[in-house]
Parts: structure tokens; sequence; C-alpha cells
């Protein structure tokens, strides 16, 4: 894929990103449940692990900056960018044919468990409890059932999604036609 494409891909799915976390998600003082995986996700899977992290980080700061809902805080992009590499790392497909759908989903799982453990139960519950000032383990024990509900529909909605997109995204971004 050309650079090109890469730049214009990453610009569209860094404002999908903005959209789904600031705009269409649902939250509360302890945890937020959106959509905004998706993008990152796909990202991850056709771009590689510098461009989701970039699109990750880029999404908090412009997010934060342009659509605030309390002060910034930079360990919430800590929380973004060590998801984004996760992700990156695991799911990158280098060419169409770089694994198969038993494979993928098999990583797709390995990669939301990851994330799921480092970057949201562990880094932004330590986070929630810096900036709200409860206790650590008490937003742990809180937070730990939407992380375990959560994990099945990343898998479920990014397979499908990227199952759906798989023959457009060969044809008219993967090729080297320009």
């Amino acid at each position: 894929m050309s650079k090109n494409k890469k730049i214009i891909l990453s610009a569209l799915l860094l404002a999908l990103l903005i959209i789904l976390s600031r705009f269409l998600s649902i939250k509360t003082p302890i945890m937020k449940i959106s959509f905004a995986f998706v993008p990152t996700m796909l990202c991850a899977i056709w771009l590689g692990p510098k461009y989701t992290v970039l699109i990750n980080v880029l999404g908090d700061i412009i997010g934060a900056t342009l659509f605030p809902t309390g002060p910034y805080f930079v360990g919430y992009t800590i929380s973004t960018a060590v998801a984004g590499f996760i992700y990156g790392m695991i799911l990158y497909k280098k060419d169409s044919n770089s694994y198969t759908d038993k494979q993928f989903l098999i990583r797709l799982t390995i990669s939301t468990v990851l994330v799921a453990i480092i970057s949201n139960m562990f880094l932004n519950t330590l986070w929630v409890s810096i900036t709200g000032g409860k206790a650590f383990m008490v937003l742990f024990w809180t937070r730990l059932p939407k992380q375990l509900i959560m994990i099945p529909i990343h898998v479920i909605v990014v397979f499908a999604l990227e199952k759906a997109l798989r023959k457009p995204f060969n044809k008219y971004l993967r090729s080297e036609n320009d």
C-alpha cells in the first residue's frame, strides 16, 4: 500500500475514532462504553503498530482538547498508546494471506484479552484511582464485569467487520494502483 493511501486511511480512522469515543459513547465516572475499539483494531490489522499508536495518541489528545469531558490526564494517553501497540503487534496483516481466519480469530482473542488486562483493567483503573481519589482495588472489582462482557463483543464485532471489509480493502487499498 502506498504511503498516501496509508495517510488517508489513518486520517479516516482517526476521525472515526474521535467520533465514536467522544460522541457515541456511554460515560460514567468510573468507566466508558463505546465502539472506539473498531477503528483502532482495523488500523492495527491494516496498517500495523506505528500507525495504530499514532492514531490512538492523536485521537486522545485531539478529543481531549476539542471535546473535553474533564481535565486532560496523560495517563489515559499512555493507556491508549499501549493498547494500540499491543493490537498492532499481534493483529497486523502484512499481506492479504498473512494468516487464516482461525489464526486471525486466535490473534484477535489474545490481543483483546491482553488489552483488557494491561490497558483497561490495570492502567485505566490506576488512572481513575489517581484522578478520582478512589481505592484501586474497589475500582478494579467494579470494572471487571464490564471487561469480561466486552471481550467477546470486541472479538465478534471486529472479526465480522474485518471479514466483511476484506475484499474491498484488498481490491482498492492493498493494490499498488494509485
